[in-house]
């Protein structure tokens, strides 16, 4: 009888020992597949990079499929024609004025917005939370007829203010969707502080509040900046003014003009895409962890 239990308590650790092994290795293959299609999918999105780059480096005398980048002789005249000919810097600078305008406004209007959402749980709250949400559904081109004829009656066809008041109300609702779900996870007790200090729910919001939305703050800008930078549809309706065009129409339209000399297109390509990428690298930090705290609540 002895004996019979000692080979039943054996024969049980030899179990748990090989469930403890074909677990580590499900989780070591679990993690090799995981850090493949991270592989696969950092390849995917650098892919188009690296053979832009390929193509600006090359002149246009050069017709060969090579992929590697001359970079130890770089055709700079492609970047000189697209700046001279192509007008890019011009249309740098439009896009920067109006970016830089939309993402201020869409920042200040979405955290004014979302503090009394997050804070005051009524009914009437939920049902303007809902139609924000509702609102991030509809696709902006659906209502490109009635918008266009907007514009055409207040005077914002062909006009940096008209686009920018276009970009704010397209981008603000994920705005106040963030900003509400990070003020959310911010205890209601340093509100009552304030209160017992005898600040106002203004002042609450400007010195308690605020400063604690860095992180999400950063995620809205990196969000709006680039797809304000990228806006193309409609900015290509409004603005038809070839010195306001934004940088994306105007990238296109000297890239068609351009359809013989790929490299030169390549290079405006580049030049469009640098600004936002530096501004990415500067708040990457801050909009990973905006991210992380709004996806708590």
């Amino acid at each position: 009888m002895t004996s019979a239990i000692r080979h039943a308590e054996a024969a049980s650790r030899s179990t748990d020992t090989t469930g403890k092994g074909n677990g580590k290795g499900g989780r070591r293959i679990g993690h090799a597949l995981a850090y493949l299609f991270l592989g696969a999918m950092i390849v995917a999105q650098l892919l188009p990079f690296w053979l832009a780059l390929s193509a600006a480096s090359k002149p246009s005398t050069d017709m060969s499929s090579t992929l590697v980048p001359r970079l130890h002789d770089i055709a700079w005249d492609n970047f000189t024609t697209a700046i001279t000919q192509g007008g890019i810097l011009t249309a740098v600078g439009n896009s920067v004025i109006v970016t830089v305008c939309s993402t201020v406004l869409v920042c200040i209007c979405g955290a004014a917005a979302a503090y009394p959402l997050a804070r005051r749980k009524t009914r009437g709250n939920k049902l303007v939370s809902a139609g924000i949400m509702s609102l991030m559904m509809v696709p902006p081109l659906s209502i490109l007829v009635p918008l266009y004829t907007l514009m055409v009656n207040t005077g914002g066809v062909n006009t940096r203010w008209g686009i920018v008041l276009v970009t704010v109300a397209g981008n603000l609702p994920l705005a106040i969707f963030l900003y509400t779900a990070f003020i959310k996870a911010v205890p209601e007790s340093i509100d009552e502080a304030g209160m017992i200090d005898g600040a106002s729910r203004f002042m609450i919001f400007i010195r308690l509040i605020l400063p604690l939305l860095k992180p999400v703050t950063a995620t809205v800008v990196i969000m709006t900046s680039v797809g304000v930078w990228n806006e193309y549809a409609l900015s290509n309706y409004l603005i038809s003014d070839p010195g306001k065009q934004l940088i994306a129409p105007r990238v296109a339209s000297f890239f068609a003009m351009q359809s013989s000399n790929l490299g030169v297109g390549a290079a405006s390509a580049l030049i469009a895409a640098l600004p936002i990428v530096i501004v990415y690298l500067f708040l990457q930090r801050y909009f990973i962890a905006g991210i992380a705290a709004g996806a708590e609540k």
